[in-house]
């Protein structure tokens, strides 16, 4: 795999930001398996935002409080689990749980794609972000998901995040809500991109990275038992580590 510093571009490189302590995140990937070829969720964001206009990305933002207190159904594998407390500072369970919910929340906000479960009845939204789940019946199903990746941005850029990129089936999703994505919304389109297609599209350089990885991963067979790659600064450089 080329190495990751070497492909940012330009403006990824600018360092005349203040510096600022990254913000947990998390980011969720749909995979569908249907076809011949896997293919990945992807959304084009708006050409007019200040961060990362016109970009394909994978749905995904900032981990909130409430996340740690929406009931959800299931919980993630024991590997994920231990994976997302490593290299952490105060690491909890409810940290790491509380991640996977917000891969799901911002699915749902930036997609209207609800990942999860009906057969539970109807949770208690802690807040208007969660309430489209009450209202649709929809329990957050944490072991539909996959800890796959970590990345942080690097020091001295406008925004910096600890992201958490998880995985889950297509199938995971249960119901939807239309409107969220057009012409006025955060993403304009969403589209399913063979690992091949995405190549061809107008990326993140940490998106392409995860790509990559998300590829082999599939390609060894997806197991729980393989390390997920990590990627962050060390002394100037990108360095990527696995976390066993």
């Amino acid at each position: 795999m080329t190495d990751f510093a070497t492909r940012l571009t330009n403006a990824e490189r600018r360092q005349d930001w203040p510096n600022v302590r990254p913000s947990d995140a998390a980011t969720l990937i749909l995979i569908d398996r249907k076809g011949r070829k896997p293919r990945v969720l992807m959304g084009r964001r708006h050409p007019k935002l200040k961060f990362l206009p016109g970009v394909f990305v994978f749905p995904g933002g900032r981990l909130e409080k409430t996340d740690r207190t929406m009931p959800v159904y299931g919980v993630l594998d024991a590997d994920s689990e231990r994976r997302l407390m490593t290299k952490v500072q105060r690491p909890t369970l409810s940290r790491a749980r509380g991640l996977a919910a917000a891969a799901i929340r911002e699915m749902y906000e930036e997609t209207g794609l609800l990942v999860g479960t009906k057969e539970l009845g109807t949770p208690q939204a802690p807040c208007d972000d969660w309430r489209a789940f009450e209202e649709h019946g929809v329990f957050p199903d944490l072991g539909a998901l996959t800890f796959v990746a970590r990345a942080i941005t690097p020091p001295r850029r406008p925004r910096r995040f600890d992201t958490r990129f998880f995985a889950a089936d297509a199938r995971a999703v249960c119901d939807e809500v239309k409107g969220l994505v057009g012409e006025e919304s955060e993403l304009i389109e969403l589209a399913w991109l063979s690992f091949e297609e995405t190549a061809a599209q107008d990326l993140p350089t940490v998106t392409r990275v995860v790509l990559e990885e998300l590829a082999q991963r599939i390609d060894a067979g997806f197991g729980p038992h393989l390390p997920v790659p990590s990627y962050a600064m060390q002394r100037g450089r990108f360095v990527r580590t696995l976390l066993d």
